[in-house]
């Protein structure tokens, strides 16, 4: 019998990544990562002011690239023609503004520079205000349409950055039609659409980040959004009432497509999603275990069955959704806004010296500064971890807070900021960095707590990630903390491969994306288990977090400007 092959991509903050996987077995045939050169050079970015936008061509060339490069490793072991589908996760909520065709309106030219017009990045906080307004006005209404959403709007999320980009910039908003998702788009792209309106939108997106739910009919009424502004008048005509599970066919690939991977026309394209609920399947997620996809923010993903969640509606989570990661299942949302970027950020003001002294000194020649620099970025974190790890944790050891870009969950807030307390003139990077990593791992714990507090128990942790694979200290901190066992899944590639499960069934391959995870997944590699005399230690620790994280909160000292 023929072998069949399907591919995931996964579209990360800073590259996407491909993999060629065979669908009857879930081995990785081959891999390939584009980091997206726009955003690397910081183009149309402004980190003081929260503002992060990419630009749809890093997305457009890294799927070429990436695909082609894929076929190209495997050539005269899998034929075009013994690839069957393909499907695709984003990062979300990062929207853009399209015209009625469905283009991106930074493709015309009178848009090209123009950051408004392009994708604005999940982590983009620019509609602060926005999002504190959505929440102030849904309370004028008898109905919670925050209610799936965990009560709470976040100005990362899909109406906050709409209506944001409709206040402060006219020309997109006389020529945008409608406003998509990356998700969205991508399988939009690929099967060649010509109309807005042809674009599929998946429960994933719409459900946790648009206010979109079934029990509503679809979304909100225009009266909430004309009354919450009258830019948004007559909007929701021009968006969408249905939405798709990511086991559905978005279409099949476009004859230009076709042409430019070298696939055949016959390629499914699945409905596409967002990254961490396709990693949770990738990551083979079972009922009531929280899967953690870890990168520069963490997604926290719970899976249970509709029957057992009845009327059970959990505060201050990115929502809960019927079918958002497995269909028949809810599907509940978590995260944190900085994980391995609040470890980038340390890094960065480590590594200062060395990048704006060094280079402008005659000290060294070029080749051998970009050595140095080179050793010090990929070194210093790994050796931070050694340093930290063999250090004594004591209840008066430094303490941080982890909201380096606000707090995701529980309860969103945006305008929060971290907090650095007890440094003396002993302490050094080391023990600053120990402090960076438990007060992420406090974070981490304050979500499960939070499902548990709800009515949700929560029956172990499933690592995922780059920084749940390379970093032991973080993870058994983390076990330590939580005291929960961790288990960290083989793959390198959870987000892809967990696109690559869904392509599969979308092809028809597999009947339920359950029978793909079972026949594709890859297994564990390592479990983490708490150790108790760290536990005990640990919980005295998160109560100091607690405290620290209330005072900032109730205080406002290091709020930012609302």
């Amino acid at each position: 019998m023929e072998k069949s092959y399907v591919i995931g991509l996964d579209y990360g903050s800073d590259s996407v990544r491909a993999v060629l996987v065979d669908a009857g077995n879930g081995e990785e045939m081959a891999s390939s990562v584009f980091y997206y050169p726009r955003w690397k050079k910081g183009a149309f970015c402004d980190a003081a002011a929260s503002q992060f936008r990419q630009h749809p061509l890093d997305y457009i060339e890294g799927l070429e690239a990436t695909v082609k490069d894929c076929l190209a490793k495997t050539a005269g072991v899998v034929s075009a023609q013994q690839v069957k589908a393909i499907s695709v996760d984003t990062t979300g909520s990062t929207p853009i503004a399209v015209d009625d065709k469905g283009v991106p309106l930074v493709f015309r030219e009178e848009f090209a520079d123009n950051p408004n017009a392009m994708f604005v990045l999940w982590k983009d906080h620019t509609a602060v205000q926005e999002a504190q307004q959505i929440n102030e006005h849904a309370e004028k209404f008898d109905i919670n349409y925050l209610q799936y959403v965990g009560g709470v709007y976040s100005s990362e999320w899909f109406w906050a950055k709409l209506l944001r980009t409709l206040r402060v910039d006219k020309q997109v908003r006389e020529a945008m039609y409608t406003w998509v998702e990356h998700c969205d788009y991508i399988p939009f792209l690929l099967t060649g659409g010509t109309h807005a309106d042809q674009i599929k939108r998946s429960v994933c997106a719409a459900g946790h980040k648009s206010l979109w739910a079934a029990e509503f009919g679809g979304l909100p009424p225009n009266e909430f959004f004309s009354a919450l502004d009258p830019l948004l008048d007559g909007l929701t005509t021009r968006l969408f009432t249905d939405t798709y599970a990511a086991d559905q066919v978005a279409g099949t690939l476009s004859e230009e497509w076709s042409n430019r991977l070298g696939l055949s026309t016959d390629v499914v394209i699945g409905v596409g999603a967002f990254d961490c609920h396709m990693g949770a399947v990738g990551g083979e997620i079972e009922p009531y275990y929280l899967s953690k996809v870890i990168g520069t923010s963490t997604c926290d993903i719970l899976v249970a069955p509709k029957a057992d969640i009845s009327d059970t509606l959990v505060k201050g989570i990115c929502g809960q959704v019927d079918g958002s990661v497995i269909p028949g299942m809810i599907g509940m949302e978590a995260g944190q806004s900085a994980f391995g970027d609040a470890y980038a950020w340390f890094k960065q003001v480590l590594t200062w010296p060395v990048k704006n002294l060094l280079v402008n000194s005659e000290v060294l020649s070029e080749e051998d500064t970009k050595k140095v620099l080179d050793f010090i970025d990929d070194q210093v974190i790994p050796q931070l971890g050694k340093q930290a790890e063999a250090l004594p944790v004591t209840e008066t050891s430094e303490l941080a807070l982890d909201w380096f870009n606000g707090r995701r969950t529980p309860d969103a807030d945006q305008t929060v900021k971290a907090a650095l307390c007890g440094l003396n003139l002993g302490t050094d990077a080391p023990r600053i960095f120990r402090a960076i990593v438990e007060a992420t791992c406090f974070g981490a714990k304050s979500i499960v707590e939070r499902f548990i507090r709800e009515g949700i128990p929560v029956k172990g942790i499933i690592g995922l990630g780059g920084v749940a694979k390379k970093s032991p200290f973080i993870m058994q901190t983390m076990a330590d903390v939580i005291n929960m066992p961790i288990r960290v899944h083989k793959s390198e590639q959870t987000c892809a491969l967990g696109a690559a499960m869904f392509a599969a069934t979308a092809a028809g391959i597999y009947a339920r994306v359950e029978d793909a995870m079972k026949a594709m997944g890859q297994g564990f590699e390592h479990t983490y288990v708490p150790r108790p005399e760290m536990v005990s230690l640990y919980a005295e620790r998160y109560k100091q977090y607690q405290t620290l994280g209330t005072f900032v909160a109730d205080n406002g000292c290091n709020k930012t400007t609302k």
